[in-house]
């Protein structure tokens, strides 16, 4: 269940946070969009190690070390990058027609993008999710550092705990490994369609 909270948590985040900065990049031309978008494809070649200490620190003051919160939080920043960088490309490839008649229409740019764009985004939120869900569960690194001791413990940490230096339970090990691949090839099994459609797209473009 922790782990389902946390990647269910983090990539909800990066779809709806991801997906507006995304669009508002790709229909803002010029050096500010250009310049937003150079800093978040920077984002994605900078090593997060660089930056653990200050986030252990920053997340320890806020009391949300160890907590759900906390890392739904810290990987939709560490994703965002990756996750605005998919659907810039997807998003710059979309006419813009039918934006231009909503808006003719007295639309919202709100309603703009929640009616017509995003649902013209679905085969890249397909990708998005599909990435950075397998990228979330599966993540070790991050997990042990920050939720270490606490109760909610991820998967991959758990099957780690089984591993000892004299004796290891891989009767366990395997128990654990198979539990946490049966979520996860469902969930693509279901949005593998959004997930090729998200990848021509994105070559298309």
């Amino acid at each position: 269940m922790n782990s389902v909270i946390i990647t269910v948590g983090s990539v909800v985040m990066l779809i709806v946070f991801g997906s507006i900065a995304a669009y508002v990049i790709s229909r803002r031309p010029g050096r500010l969009g250009g310049a937003a978008y150079v800093s978040f494809v920077v984002g994605i070649i900078l090593p997060f190690q660089l930056a653990i200490i200050p986030v252990y620190v920053a997340l320890r003051v806020l009391g949300l070390l160890g907590t759900h919160i906390g890392m739904i939080i810290l990987y939709t920043g560490l994703l965002m990058p990756l996750t605005v960088f998919l659907y810039t490309g997807f998003a710059r490839a979309l006419p813009r027609d039918y934006e231009e008649a909503a808006a003719i229409d007295g639309a919202s740019k709100i309603s703009i993008f929640l009616r017509i764009v995003f649902p013209l985004l679905s085969p890249a939120t397909g990708t998005v999710a599909i990435l950075t869900g397998l990228i979330v569960w599966n993540d070790f690194f991050n997990a042990l550092i920050f939720l270490s001791g606490s109760k909610s413990t991820t998967l991959p940490v758990m099957v780690y705990s089984f591993v000892g230096e004299n004796v290891t339970a891989w009767n366990l090990v395997f128990t654990v490994v198979i539990i946490s691949m049966i979520p996860i090839l469902a969930f693509y099994l279901f949005a593998q369609k959004k997930f090729i459609q998200g990848f021509a797209g994105g070559m298309k473009g």
